[in-house]
């Protein structure tokens, strides 16, 4: 069954069914987001790091076996890279109230 949208004004006073959000709940919420936005993008960078075991130590020095490519090959790596970039994009958007 279809439902009937209504359009919500800052200026009347909310229905009774409508709950009001305190700041603590917003703070609640946004760090909520902002949290799992931030375990998506250290989750992606695992998943990249482990791509490049074998074959860079300490993330200083590549090794001769960097040659042959990540283990997962260069499309899905380019894609996680991709997928980082996303997540810390729209993190630092939202963070700044932009999202």
């Amino acid at each position: 069954m279809p439902r009937k949208l209504e359009v919500v004004s800052n200026d009347r006073q909310p229905e009774p069914h409508r709950k009001n959000i305190t700041p603590e709940e917003k703070l609640r919420m946004f760090r909520s987001v902002a949290s799992g936005l931030l375990t998506e993008a250290q989750g992606t960078w695992a998943e990249i790091w482990d791509e490049l075991m074998g074959t860079v130590t300490n993330g200083a020095m590549v090794l001769p076996d960097a040659a042959q490519g990540p283990k997962c090959g260069w499309g899905e790596f380019l894609e996680k890279l991709w997928l980082l970039k996303h997540y810390l994009d729209y993190t630092k958007k939202f963070v700044e109230g932009k999202a």
